[in-house]
């Protein structure tokens, strides 16, 4: 009898647990469970980034300009950290150290990442208001391979991508490899 209290008592905690933290485990920087995808945006842009990722890093400029010119259009943009190891703390600090002025959430169960189906940081999804996911993949091609990167990109897919359901279209590619640091 003791045995199957026990038992219980642990998988209580266990639902518990995965209940405080939200649909899937995703919340914000204060622990609140959320949902990016909720809203009235006309698309939203989630960015799959790790504190430590110097490739991600190198995006903080571009991902800038990015939310400059489309947040005024109706584009909602989510920094998504699915490393479980990174604190809200260093979170914040990442944050403010490259100026980076989205709302970011955690994903440690990865979520969001098998939703969008990203396996890299810096990886990008474009969803619809819907939630229909549209795009998936890199940012630009700028980044070769690993230790490769052009000095400015030839094809900035994330921003055709954007401005493709922003105009009712569907972007020219659901799809763009991307190279980064493992999920």
């Amino acid at each position: 009898m003791e045995r199957r209290s026990s038992s219980a008592l642990l998988l209580s905690w266990i639902v518990a647990c995965h209940a405080s933290s939200g649909p899937g485990g995703v919340t914000d920087l204060d622990g609140n469970p959320v949902d990016p995808l909720a809203g009235e945006a006309k698309a939203t842009v989630l960015v799959f980034v790790a504190t430590d990722c110097p490739i991600s890093n190198r995006y903080s400029p571009e991902l800038r300009r990015l939310a400059a010119r489309f947040g005024p259009r109706g584009v909602a943009f989510r920094l998504v950290y699915p490393v479980a190891s990174e604190s809200p703390a260093m979170i914040r600090e990442h944050l403010r150290e490259y100026a980076l002025p989205f709302a970011a959430v955690r994903d440690p169960l990865h979520t969001l990442a098998a939703r969008a189906r990203v396996k890299v940081t810096p990886e990008s999804a474009v969803f619809t208001r819907g939630g229909a996911l549209v795009y998936r993949g890199r940012i630009d091609d700028r980044q070769v391979d690993f230790g490769q990167a052009r000095p400015e990109p030839t094809r900035r897919d994330l921003e055709e991508a954007i401005e493709s359901v922003i105009e009712g279209r569907s972007p020219p590619e659901s799809t763009a490899p991307a190279i980064g640091c493992g999920i």
